[in-house]
């Protein structure tokens, strides 16, 4: 019998944080709230960089909790544990007060590829892939690198490097802890050594010791302080019993676990994750591997992603922009608009490149493009559609990535939440992978308070964690439409081609 009383999950996202509380009996969402109601702000002082500042996040995690606990009325001894979801790859560096000493560095941030790409060759393909299962990229090891070369009086100053979500279970806390699918989420852990990517550290001249103590994933990893409670407005000395990152919680928000099952998410970014039991690695990095929130000694369980950057933030800057009157168009509007459009939008085809170095591409950079736009036939509805399909294409092209490696899947699940709220967006997702979708009511903030329910032992297994996730709806591909869709991808395989 589960006890009486209510889980809080925290989902730090780079657009906005968002909180939900979840009865425990239920499973249910009594309460949820998005701070702020737009978009945070990202600082981008050179092409290619992406910033945030991490009080910015605690202020509207502040915010969305307290908006949380407005709405259910629910007295607050009644949460019993706090889970965090977060934005991968970030890096956060405080000093000895726990104070951040620069802007973060977040995960489409891409001033880092080059120092990843020189301790590539230094270290060899085949060692990193060996032992990383990924290339250093522009990933959290190789930001801190640039940090130690370029900002280097700072450097000296930092007390504790961070993830995101580590940053915010500090702030609540005061505790500097991190997982292991944390560090190798940041490619700094070594997976044939089974301890932390000591060659990588040594390579990058970064004393290990700079990096937090190292808890499980679901586990009591703090309480909050009495500072804390009082800013959330709860009660002192409650548990924050899990934490990992958006991806990672997103599949667990949607029961995939095992190997063969995979999750697909379109927010900021559009992503693919499958889970395995091997050490599988793309030779050459263009998808990367992690160690999976379920992930034990003796029952390895990885996940392989797949991410492209340009995702929703594409349709985020057509709604800005298109109409001359920002955020004046609702996207449920811009849905129906596209649905007027056939497929492959009477012949334009839209590369959503557009933030950041894509790492399906070999960390390129290409910029979104717009090819066969015709001023006399299309139209902002054309565009749209143009926008939707090339996102799913991209999507698309790095799920084949995924097949070569042999990573195959037999359904994909997603929550319904972001691009998958899209009528049109499910059925071009579900007929250009043409594989069923699986919708179901959650996302990544209701996955992290399921993940506090187990991590605090609230919940005895996984499956009774997810005894109220609700399957929405089954997209199953439509054979009338698969010719259509295939035919479209190739046509926008053929511009990309030609393009980067």
């Amino acid at each position: 019998m589960h006890p009486d009383g209510y889980l809080l999950g925290i989902d730090i996202g780079s657009s906005s944080v968002k909180s939900c509380l979840m009865e425990v009996r239920s499973g249910k969402t009594i309460a949820s709230a998005q701070s702020p109601a737009t978009q945070m702000p990202m600082l981008c002082l050179h092409p290619g960089w992406a910033e945030q500042d991490p009080e910015m996040w605690w202020q509207n995690v502040i915010i969305s909790v307290r908006v949380c606990l407005e709405k259910s009325t629910i007295p607050s001894h009644s949460i019993l544990a706090i889970g965090i979801t977060y934005q991968m790859h970030g890096l956060v560096v405080v000093d000895k007060s726990h104070q951040s000493l620069r802007p973060a560095i977040i995960w489409c941030d891409s001033r880092a590829v080059e120092i990843g790409g020189k301790a590539l060759k230094r270290l060899g393909e085949t060692f990193c892939l060996e032992h990383f299962l990924n290339f250093p990229g522009n990933f959290t090891a190789s930001k801190l690198r640039w940090v130690k070369e370029n900002e280097h009086e700072l450097y000296g100053r930092i007390h504790k490097v961070m993830l995101p979500g580590d940053f915010i279970a500090l702030k609540m806390t005061g505790e500097s802890l991190t997982t292991e699918a944390g560090l190798s989420e940041g490619i700094l852990w070594d997976f044939q050594k089974n301890s932390l990517a000591t060659d990588l550290l040594r390579e990058f001249e970064i004393d290990d010791r700079l990096l937090p103590a190292v808890v499980k994933v679901f586990s009591v990893q703090g309480k909050l302080t009495q500072p804390a409670a009082e800013k959330l407005g709860l009660k002192p000395g409650t548990r924050i019993s899990y934490r990992a990152g958006d991806q990672p919680n997103n599949a667990l928000s949607v029961n995939v676990l095992e190997p063969g099952e995979t999750a697909a998410t379109a927010g900021t970014s559009g992503v693919i994750y499958s889970v395995t039991e091997k050490p599988i690695y793309d030779y050459y990095s263009r998808v990367n591997t992690f160690i999976h929130v379920n992930n034990e000694t003796e029952k390895k369980r990885n996940g392989v992603l797949l991410c492209v950057n340009g995702a929703g933030i594409l349709n985020s800057w057509l709604r800005n922009n298109v109409m001359g009157m920002a955020g004046t168009l609702a996207y449920d509007h811009m849905n129906v608009l596209a649905t007027k459009v056939p497929v492959g939008a009477e012949g334009i085809s839209l590369l959503p490149f557009g933030n950041g170095a894509e790492r399906i591409l070999g960390n390129r950079s290409p910029g979104s493009i717009i090819h066969g736009l015709e001023y006399n036939r299309h139209t902002q509805a054309h565009l749209f559609r143009a926008a939707q399909e090339g996102i799913v294409f991209a999507m698309m092209y790095g799920f084949e990535i995924l097949k070569e490696i042999g990573v195959n899947s037999r359904v994909i699940k997603s929550g319904h939440s972001n691009m998958f709220l899209s009528p049109l967006f499910r059925e071009a997702f579900a007929n250009t992978t043409r594989l069923p979708l699986e919708l179901y009511d959650t996302d990544g903030a209701k996955g992290a308070a399921r993940g506090a329910g187990i991590g605090a032992g609230i919940y005895g297994s996984f499956g009774e964690a997810f005894h109220g996730l609700q399957l929405i709806e089954l997209i199953r591909p439509d054979p009338s439409l698969e010719e259509q869709y295939m035919n479209s991808y190739q046509r926008w395989k053929k511009v990309l081609t030609n393009c980067v």
